[in-house]
């Protein structure tokens, strides 16, 4: 397998900072000033056996959009033995300009740099044009101690089971600042409603009682192969506002395939500390109900296969299910009563009443209809030679000569970027 290995970093003015976009708004960002799990995740990657090309990709406040490239850039300058190509919105430019000529609609909302499943989309993108046949993503916020994480990464991924049935995407596992693979969410009064953490830890503990490679109710969205089969045909959600990984293996499924368990593949997640639990938790709200919604809604659709919530049991089935509007509403006065965050608990209450429920139905469609026209996208951007080399120009060596494809870019007075279309 060749495959290129996708890693997001997200970089705000603040980290405790409140994004007025719901689809902007993300989990463990970075500032400018203190980049600190990039590094420390490439370092670990140095040691890595088989370690292939690496795209990182920059998704940043839009006034710190350029300076945070070139930050993340002197960063993967300091680790020259990694092959790594640096994405931010010079790149991007790249290929909405090649989108444009070759009449397809820039499709800004759903591949981007702007969003989870927007980024995720970009990475896939890239991986087509540069003719890989497998994406990896990892987060920067993973440390990797395994030689072998590559070959296990690629285990069985393009392969037939026993009963011929292909194994198109798989995850691995995360052990935690303690070495552990369980989930440390406690069962406190306050999250009668909302026992998520006991749930995904009853079915982490069959999983890894079970064979090397089963079929998965969970995914690790840093620690993700895609093969391109899977990849060419079926896009991430960029109206998901986190949970994005999870949601894939929803999408997989309903277009009759799945992501598979790989009991022996893990990593390290060390992430920083979350900046605010309501926000997070209101974040949430917003995922499981627009999830519920688009399961619903994909029920009306004849040629998609169906997801039942029993089919995902003990976890994540619980959160599919009728009444989870009530159950996250009431999840988050509780918590506001017995968490730090209660200002931003109580807000996520009053979301769970009124915006998110809104959000969700205004949007449970959206992603079917751009799913339609994803593989056409692909087939026609795959392996396309002006923007490979356009968007290579960035890693070549100030020493070596530029391949003929990309001395004939010409970015214009005016900053816009031309490609050649002599292909």
């Amino acid at each position: 397998m060749n495959p290129l290995i996708v890693i997001p970093v997200f970089i705000c003015a603040s980290s405790r900072s409140s994004n007025d976009s719901l689809i902007a708004t993300y989990d463990h960002p970075s500032t400018l000033g203190k980049i600190d799990e990039l590094p420390r995740c490439l370092e670990s990657l140095v040691n890595v056996d088989q370690m292939g090309p690496i795209a990182v990709l920059v998704a940043a406040d839009p006034d710190l959009a350029a300076p945070a490239t070139e930050r993340v850039r002197a960063i993967c300058n300091q680790f020259p033995s990694l092959d790594i190509l640096v994405v931010g919105e010079t790149e991007l430019a790249l290929v909405r300009k090649r989108f444009e000529q070759l009449n397809l609609d820039t499709h800004e909302e759903e591949i981007g740099l702007t969003g989870y499943g927007a980024i995720r989309n970009l990475g896939l993108v890239l991986a087509n044009v540069l003719g890989f046949d497998a994406v990896l993503f990892l987060d920067d916020d993973e440390v990797i101690d395994d030689r072998d994480f590559m070959s296990r990464a690629m285990y069985g991924l393009g392969k037939l089971t026993k009963r011929g049935i292909p194994i198109l995407a798989k995850t691995g596992y995360y052990l935690n600042s303690e070495g552990n693979y369980h989930s440390m969410s406690q069962d406190k009064w306050y999250n009668r409603y909302w026992e998520q953490g006991r749930a995904f830890n009853k079915w982490i503990d069959k999983a890894m009682k079970g064979p090397r490679l089963s079929r998965s109710n969970h995914v690790c969205g840093g620690c993700l192969a895609i093969h391109r089969e899977a990849f060419l045909r079926v896009c991430f959600d960029p109206w998901i506002v986190r949970g994005e990984d999870l949601d894939y293996l929803l999408n997989l499924r309903m277009f009759g395939s799945d992501v598979w368990f790989d009991n022996t593949w893990r990593l390290h997640h060390l992430p920083p500390k979350t900046r605010s639990e309501g926000l997070r938790f209101r974040q949430d709200i917003y995922r499981w109900l627009y999830e519920f919604r688009k399961i619903e809604y994909s029920s009306s659709q004849v040629d998609l296969q169906q997801i039942k919530p029993s089919s995902l049991e003990p976890y994540p089935g619980p959160f599919l299910e009728e009444g989870i509007e009530k159950r996250v509403k009431r999840t988050a006065w509780l918590r506001s009563l017995g968490r730090p965050d209660k200002a931003a608990y109580r807000a996520a209450a009053s979301a769970a009443a009124n915006d998110a429920a809104a959000y969700a139905q205004e949007n449970c469609a959206n992603y079917f209809e751009f799913q339609s026209i994803w593989p056409e996208i692909m087939a026609r951007v795959e392996g396309d030679k002006a923007l490979s080399a356009a968007l290579l120009q960035s890693i070549v060596p100030d020493d070596q000569e530029q391949p003929q494809e990309v001395r004939n870019i010409d970015p214009g007075s005016t900053g816009e970027i031309r490609l050649n279309l002599d292909e």
